[in-house]
């Protein structure tokens, strides 16, 4: 590789360490989430959701959404993302993709430690993807928990390495490529849901304050006639709808889960998700009602074959 006026050097960046980070949250975290993604909208007793906001039936916990797991990824992104010879404007970020696997059901209030590292880098001349790991451990029993992959673009940030050679590195899961492919066929399930307008601000209180979500002006700014809703959480009503009409409303039987960001949604919306199955897996695409768009496209891999396409 030519010698690169930026100072970047992909061993430095492969040797790079990020600083781990904790999570510590309550069933009242758990609750909050659960509501900010919808959750007990539509009827304020589902008896499929009730147990993700309340202890009902004398249980001794409420359940988590899988999807609240995306939440440890929150320290490092806070942090910033600080690569030698990398540098990048961070209003430029978008969250491309979300990949989460989970070893075993999230416990109603933890206390984690999140161990964080670069899974994948790519020079794309006019940007950089990189891929960030977070594998989060019970603090005292030491025992893993579920890990995270985050995929974020970095507009204006390529071409840090020989533009006729460009730089990649990466050990993502080869599956990640199909995310985004829908079948042909009609859907097995369909699910609509609406986002309230005061979603953003709920979803918020999760720990992500990210002013695009809340801040009409920096909205504008960044191209958007308002605050848009995060990305994940239209994933977390994607993934609350496959538990619902798959799952028949349990959540244990996600084994893993990824999506792929395709487009805003603003707070107020109706979210219509579309779900097929493809033996264990469901594959789905989550579309705007009033805009007829595509926003979010995965599949969620369950413990127990379902069905077949």
């Amino acid at each position: 590789m030519a010698e690169n006026p930026s100072g970047f050097d992909p061993d430095r960046v492969l040797a790079h360490k990020f600083p781990e980070t904790t999570s510590n949250y309550s069933e009242r975290d758990v609750a909050l989430y659960a509501l900010g993604i919808g959750a007990c909208c539509r009827e304020a007793v589902d008896a499929d959701e009730l147990k993700y906001v309340y202890d009902e039936n004398g249980q001794e916990y409420i359940e988590v959404l899988p999807t609240f797991a995306a939440l440890f990824t929150l320290g490092t992104m806070e942090r910033g993302l600080d690569l030698p010879g990398l540098s990048y404007d961070p209003k430029l970020l978008l969250h491309g993709q979300q990949y989460i696997e989970l070893y075993k059901p999230l416990p109603s209030s933890g206390n984690l430690d999140n161990k964080v590292s670069l899974a994948g880098l790519h020079d794309k001349g006019k940007a950089a993807i990189l891929e960030i790991e977070t594998k989060s451990y019970e603090k005292n029993s030491g025992q893993l928990l579920c890990m995270n992959r985050t995929t974020l673009f970095l507009r204006g940030a390529g071409g840090f390495s020989n533009s006729s050679h460009p730089y990649s590195y990466t050990n993502y899961r080869k599956d990640q490529e199909s995310v985004g492919r829908i079948p042909k066929t009609q859907p097995f399930a369909v699910y609509k849901d609406c986002t309230r307008p005061s979603q953003a601000l709920l979803y918020r209180l999760s720990g992500d304050y990210n002013p695009l979500h809340s801040d009409p002006m920096i909205a504008k700014i960044a191209g958007f006639s308002k605050p848009i809703l995060h990305g994940l959480c239209t994933l977390g009503f994607a993934v609350r709808a496959v538990i619902k009409c798959i799952c028949k409303g349990d959540s244990r039987k996600v084994k893993c889960l990824s999506g792929k960001f395709l487009l805003h949604v603003y707070p107020g919306e109706t979210l219509v998700t579309e779900m097929w199955l493809d033996g264990s897996r469901v594959i789905y695409q989550t579309k705007v009602k009033e805009r007829d768009r595509s926003v979010l496209s995965g599949y969620v891999d369950l413990h127990h074959a379902t069905s077949s396409l």
